[in-house]
């Protein structure tokens, strides 16, 4: 009856990693050999696991990633010329402790959303937070937030994200609006948080993208100060499906 009454006070004072290392110490008889002192040690090792374990899926789920990825899992066989030195520099996610930004640029199906969500998924797993989203989405996002009233919270929100990526920049002509609000975004965020780029263009033609030479020197300029380049280049990683003969699929 008191070891129950223990399990829902520490439930009800949601020590779930706690609770659960503690009921696993009482099933295993091996435990009793270890000192007081040991055990509590472990018991308040396996808390903090638990809390940590949950911040990370939090900031993972927040972060709206496109799709699974991890630094870990980066194809260095393919001929993209992708530098593995400045991969593995960036994994220490240290270009995120110092404001830094990475741009990534390359032909569609390179691999740049698989980089792009592999350097977000790695900072949110050492602690920092995180926004993905396509840039098409994130423009369409700020004009509504314009529209509603809700522009300065989102603005707010964005600042003080650790990592915003904007990913396929580029596709689509900005409107004056947008060069506005794009670059109100990148001065919030200019030297105290880190931003990630990816597009299909070369950085030289991103000035010609933008269309307003003055909020274009602005905005290239807060991009490109303390950036990592990773510039790709190569024959698309995307499996290419065969035409099907004889009305049979043919496997990609």
């Amino acid at each position: 009856m008191v070891r129950e009454q223990t399990f829902e006070k520490l439930y009800s004072l949601k020590l779930h990693g706690l609770a659960q290392a503690l009921e696993a110490q009482f099933k295993d008889p091996e435990m009793s050999a270890l000192g007081f002192e040991e055990r509590v040690a472990m018991l308040v090792d396996a808390q903090w696991l638990w809390r940590e374990n949950r911040a990370t899926a939090t900031r993972l789920r927040q972060a709206h990633l496109k799709r699974a990825a991890s630094i870990e899992d980066i194809n260095f066989r393919h001929a993209r010329r992708l530098d593995r030195s400045l991969m593995s520099s960036l994994a220490s996610c240290d270009w995120v402790r110092q404001r830094h930004n990475i741009t990534i640029t390359g032909p569609a199906g390179i691999g740049k959303t698989y980089l792009c969500c592999a350097l977000v998924e790695k900072a949110c797993r050492q602690g920092f937070t995180g926004y993905y989203a396509q840039a098409s989405k994130f423009f369409r996002q700020l004009g509504l937030a314009w529209a509603d009233g809700s522009f300065d919270r989102l603005l707010g929100k964005l600042a003080r994200t650790d990592v915003l990526a904007i990913d396929d920049w580029g596709l689509v002509p900005l409107t004056d609006l947008e060069r506005r609000h794009f670059l109100e975004v990148l001065d919030d965020r200019s030297e105290s948080r880190s931003t990630i780029l990816t597009s299909q263009f070369p950085v030289q033609h991103w000035h010609e993208l933008i269309g307003n030479p003055t909020l274009a020197d602005a905005i290239v300029e807060r991009i490109l100060s303390n950036s990592h380049r990773i510039e790709l280049q190569g024959e698309t990683l995307r499996p290419v499906k065969q035409p099907a003969s004889n009305s049979q699929e043919v496997a990609p």
